[in-house]
């Protein structure tokens, strides 16, 4: 291994001499807003350079020990390299929860097809709450394969983090399929009128507006008096506020009617 490489091994171990616990928080912080946006889309020739090295010392840490094994998960939670799928993969069945979430997460920015089935069932099964959300969020990507009822339900019942990235997931495979943005939206509805965590409520509005145009006439309607229903009624100002916007950005005329009748009326400042 050259200096650099060294360097580069010595750095990234010495972030990682952290409990387990730590580690869970702060990959899941890395990806707290859409991991989706954070695909670097303009790169230098000297970015993919250096992505181009980073993976190639990454694909080394996957088959070493505990320690350079997080390192180089850490990698491809960031960058996609195909060559990290053989590796990836058997992660999934890891004792660690730790691996298990990094290895979810590397999966859903590397999407592989021969992994659905273990995500699954790691969404269903898994006892660790890290690891359902991170493979909450990594069905996302995995829009063409049959993850749309193992979503409603664990938005339907699982923890408040999942749900959360149950939510936004359940867009994504809305907007991959016509077929499936009806029952999306319509578990979407339901979790918006019952969720008792706003931060869930909140991402049911943002995830239903993404889904508004493909969506027929009557479910918009029902869009439409359910965001106006959260915002006169909602206990939660980040909700009600979540609900102005999107109804704003309808920018159909019955809406804008009914939103200026309400400030007319006092209802709304």
């Amino acid at each position: 291994m050259n200096d650099e490489n060294q360097n580069l091994s010595k750095e990234g171990l010495a972030n990682l001499a952290i409990d387990p616990d730590l580690l869970a928080r702060e990959l899941a912080a890395q990806l707290a807003g859409d991991p989706l946006d954070e695909i670097e889309i303009d790169k230098t020739d000297e970015d993919l350079v250096n992505s181009s090295k980073e993976c190639d010392l990454a694909l080394k840490w996957l088959q070493s020990g505990n320690e350079e094994r997080l390192q180089g998960l850490r990698v491809f939670c960031e960058h996609r390299d195909p060559r990290a799928l053989p590796f990836l993969v058997p992660l999934l069945d890891e004792p660690s929860p730790v691996v298990r979430m990094s290895a979810v997460y590397a999966l859903g920015r590397n999407p592989c097809p021969q992994a659905i089935d273990l995500l699954l069932h790691l969404l269903r099964f898994d006892s660790n709450a890290y690891v359902r959300k991170a493979t909450a969020w990594s069905l996302g990507n995995y829009s063409d394969a049959p993850v749309l009822e193992p979503l409603i339900n664990a938005l339907k019942q699982d923890v408040a983090a999942v749900r959360l990235w149950a939510s936004s997931s359940l867009a994504e495979v809305g907007l991959n399929s016509a077929e499936s943005s009806f029952p999306a939206a319509n578990q979407l509805l339901e979790s918006l009128k019952v969720d008792s965590e706003p931060i869930v409520r909140s991402n049911c509005i943002w995830s239903l507006g993404r889904l508004y145009s493909l969506l027929s006439e009557e479910i918009q309607i029902e869009i439409e008096e359910t965001f106006i229903a959260v915002l006169l009624n909602d206990r939660e100002p980040s909700v009600r506020y979540e609900a102005r916007t999107a109804l704003e950005q309808f920018e159909t005329p019955e809406v804008q009617k009914k939103l200026k009748s309400l400030i007319d009326n006092g209802q709304l400042v």
